[in-house]
């Protein structure tokens, strides 16, 4: 095999990768942008009246820019894997900028930058995130009172649930299963970080939320993480951040479709929150947004819309204008990774499909990670979810939903245009 780098260059990229690794380690958006569970308890008090008014920490990006800088005099090239390396320098110069310009409404320009917006084109070019979420609200609000009759009962508690991901979790990750913590200070029902998922003490889970969680959060999230450490030359793969956060979301809201786990309820909350950013966009306020997610799911206690609305703004302008666009990378992600999956199924090559998993990688990258495999530069995924390993199932729903795609639909809703119509 003939080598893709002298040894001289690969230490040189290497390096590259360490100070990348360890500016963006420095610069964590998520981690920033949280806010203390105390503000939901003073909303509430308020009787729902009073917009909450989060603290952010400051962020010094100082010691991260001179890693970048350092890193960008190292990559001199134009292999596709300088181009990653390059990609990795610009993204998190960006983020450095989102977070010093935090509770400002330059914040919404640089979430942006990163996330894209729910109007900027996706897949085709010629639609929009917010195209999708405005179309499957609809049609899934069609459905409304079938869906709730079909929702299994939220009556497990987090105590439940940590039994249950505790019996699962080492089948999939034998004696590297993470750990599942029960934590009051948490916002989301649930969250999950390198190697463990912490679930909110009073939080009240369903059985399809477990699923959700083991497909969603660990079999993706958490072993794509342990995935990018185990690899020898590049462990820069382990590192979730806003550059990978479309297609890690996309792949993660995939593993839920494609294992059943992604009810209308779950699928309706991705959609109404992208609609949700554009009307902070607009102008909307946090409790305008705290009165639209309530009235989309009226069954969902205040605080899961409260958690809904908080999502749009932090980071961004509590009285609107400026909202932090991540979760518009959702649906964005599950469309473009659901399109490259049917493209590496007519290239018949299985290979492509569990390139996903070698790391946290972002579509954009795919082209240096094959380059990097073909050099034997980058190790096999250890963990795979079950769709991804044995994919008898997964090569036959794409290859049927490739050719249903080429089908025309308005020739065949023709047909029942008479069965479907509103009776007179």
């Amino acid at each position: 095999m003939a080598k893709a780098f002298s040894d001289k260059e690969l230490d040189r990229l290497k390096e590259a990768a360490r100070l990348l690794y360890e500016a963006e380690d420095r610069l964590p958006v998520l981690r920033t942008l949280s806010w203390d569970r105390a503000l939901a308890e003073i909303f509430f008090e308020s009787g729902c009246k009073t917009p909450p008014r989060p603290e952010y920490p400051e962020i010094d990006d100082a010691p991260s820019l001179e890693r970048i800088a350092a890193a960008r005099a190292l990559i001199d090239g134009s292999s596709p894997v300088h181009a990653w390396l390059r990609r990795f320098a610009d993204i998190t110069e960006e983020t450095a900028a989102l977070l010093t310009s935090v509770g400002s409404p330059l914040f919404y320009g640089h979430s942006c930058a990163l996330y894209g917006s729910p109007t900027a084109p996706i897949a085709d070019r010629d639609s929009t995130a917010l195209d999708l979420a405005q179309r499957l609200d609809a049609l899934l609000s069609e459905f409304d009172d079938a869906g709730r009759r079909l929702e299994p009962p939220a009556t497990l508690s987090a105590e439940d649930v940590k039994a249950r991901l505790e019996a699962v979790l080492p089948e999939h990750f034998g004696g590297e299963a993470p750990r599942v913590e029960i934590a009051r200070e948490v916002s989301a029902k649930a969250v999950a970080g390198r190697d463990y998922v912490k679930l909110r003490a009073d939080a009240a889970f369903s059985d399809l939320d477990v699923e959700q969680l083991l497909q969603h959060e660990a079999l993706v999230h958490i072993a794509t993480g342990k995935n990018g450490l185990a690899q020898p030359h590049f462990p820069i793969l382990a590192e979730s951040y806003p550059g990978n956060a479309r297609t890690q979301e996309g792949l993660a809201v995939f593993a839920e479709f494609i294992s059943g786990a992604l009810d209308p309820r779950r699928f309706k909350r991705l959609a109404d929150r992208v609609i949700a950013i554009e009307m902070s966009a607009e102008g909307a306020d946090f409790i305008e947004l705290f009165e639209f997610f309530q009235e989309r799911s009226e069954d969902d206690a205040p605080f899961e819309a409260f958690e809904s609305a908080r999502r749009v703004v932090r980071g961004g302008l509590v009285n609107g204008g400026a909202p932090f666009t991540k979760d518009s990378v959702y649906l964005q992600g599950l469309l473009e990774v659901h399109n490259y999956l049917r493209t590496a199924v007519r290239a018949g090559d299985a290979s492509f499909i569990r390139m996903l998993f070698v790391g946290k990688i972002d579509l954009a990258d795919l082209e240096a990670m094959k380059m990097l495999k073909e050099a034997g530069l980058i190790a096999e995924p250890r963990f795979l979810p079950p769709w991804a390993r044995d994919l008898r199932y997964l090569l036959s729903y794409l290859a049927y939903s490739t050719f249903l795609n080429e089908i025309n639909l308005a020739k065949v809703a023709a047909r029942y245009e008479t069965l479907l119509s509103p009776h007179v």
